[in-house]
């Protein structure tokens, strides 16, 4: 096929007449307890733009929510991908065991921070990565209580949506969910109600008090952090807060777990954010941007700690599918060999200028937080903190009127957040920051 063109071009209206027709098939084939994005269906989609089945060229804000880090349908990873299954599809890693696996392992522990021995697990989605953490980590320590914080998001799962903090869309009506999960204050500095120059402080001695006042520490498992707090709204701990908690949980033998499935895989100017602090997390969950597109996640932690559990209590039918595993590994090759790390760094930078430009022009937008590609602003009623999902659906749907997906995010409904493929061009970043430029002025 031609390359697709990376530009934006509209050749019907948004959604056109083809698109309109297949989301009503949609509508009747498909549960109604899926949302929708946006309403085209795609064709075809590379690097940073995806094109509709009405001929439609739209910018891609999102990277399928922080996966396609690389680009969608990354040239090294198709060819991966297309070589790997010709060779063979599957024969379950425990059963009979292949190299990419053990290959994407010794990536991982390689990639990850930390100077001491690791090893990894390989698994198919973030959610039933963060499981199997839970389940090593209570291993382990043979204690049972998992500290999580409020505006988290872990997953879909059972434990997982318990693990998570929002109840609508994520919870409501799905209980009863796994019990022995406890959770704190969240140093969520925007709307933080004491004084904003010792947050980090403040919140760490607020934290720690609970766990040991209302848990007992000597109770606690794991203790499980989003380094950028991704559904929740991009928030990102106020600096020292989680060095200081990996402290506490490292004199109270506490497994400290960052969830890095989407703050990973150099979305944020580092390869996992907890590198913006030179943390070493005993444990690393990583997913979403690991595998270019394609199912993949994992455990990375201390090898004594993913070597506690027997032989056989760990594994699953697909984890570290070898197709995968060979797209995973390309995914690598491709953010070093094109520096992607730093290029995530570069579009933070054109991100938050604009933003921030945006936000002198318009008092509606209250913060602009994040790190790296990984950005967000919170849209609140102008002279007040009080959330504005009014206006962020307005912007958002003007944005993809005119070729342009980008996401929601926030515990209050009232945060676009900016996750573009990291091999977008400067040219085209701008050209979408242009159209969400467009949106505010349009309210």
């Amino acid at each position: 096929k031609d390359p697709l063109p990376q530009s934006r071009h509209l050749a019907t209206e948004i959604p056109g007449p083809l698109s309109t027709a297949a989301m009503q098939r949609r509508k009747e084939a498909v549960s109604g307890g899926l949302g929708t994005a946006m309403p085209v269906i795609v064709n075809r989609a590379h690097d940073a733009i995806i094109e509709d089945i009405d001929g439609n060229r739209i910018i891609d804000m999102g990277s399928g929510i922080g996966v396609v880090n690389v680009g969608n349908s990354a040239p090294r990873v198709v060819k991966a991908v297309q070589e790997a299954v010709a060779n063979f599809t599957h024969t379950n890693f425990t059963t009979v065991p292949y190299m990419g696996y053990i290959e994407v392992c010794e990536a991982l522990n390689r990639l990850t921070p930390g100077k001491f021995k690791k090893k990894s697990i390989l698994q198919n989605s973030g959610a039933e990565a963060v499981e199997n953490a839970i389940k090593i980590a209570r291993h382990y320590t043979k204690r049972s209580a998992i500290v999580v914080f409020e505006h988290a998001y872990h997953g879909r799962t059972n434990l997982t949506m318990a693990l998570t903090a929002k109840n609508i869309p994520y919870k409501d009506g799905f209980g009863p969910f796994a019990n022995e999960i406890y959770r704190m204050p969240m140093p969520y500095s925007y709307r933080w109600l004491g004084n904003p120059n010792t947050i980090a402080q403040d919140a760490l001695e607020m934290v720690t008090h609970k766990i040991e006042k209302e848990i007992g520490a000597h109770n606690v498992a794991a203790i499980l952090i989003e380094p950028v707090v991704g559904e929740g709204g991009f928030i990102v701990p106020p600096v020292g807060f989680m060095p200081g908690l990996q402290k506490f949980a490292t004199e109270n033998k506490i497994v400290f777990i960052a969830d890095e499935v989407q703050s990973g895989f150099a979305r944020t100017g580092k390869m996992f954010a907890v590198e913006h602090e030179n943390m070493e997390p005993d444990m690393i969950i990583s997913a979403k941007g690991i595998a270019g597109g394609m199912p993949l996640a994992a455990v990375t932690a201390r090898a004594e700690i993913m070597d506690s559990s027997h032989v056989g209590g760990l594994g699953g039918t697909y984890g570290g599918n070898p197709v995968v595993c060979a797209a995973a590994l390309a995914v690598i090759q491709t953010i070093e060999e094109e520096k992607l790390v730093d290029r995530a760094a570069h579009i933070g930078t054109i991100l938050v200028d604009s933003l921030n430009a945006l936000k002198a022009k318009y008092p509606i937008i209250g913060e602009v937080r994040g790190r790296g590609a990984m950005v967000a602003i919170e849209l609140v009623h102008e002279g007040t903190k009080n959330p504005n999902p009014e206006a962020m659906a307005k912007v958002i749907k003007y944005c993809q009127s005119k070729g342009v997906l980008i996401l929601t995010a926030g515990t209050y409904g009232n945060v676009i957040r900016f996750l573009p493929p990291l091999v977008i061009t400067d040219e085209l970043l701008k050209d979408a920051l242009g159209v969400l430029a467009e949106g505010f002025a349009s309210l």
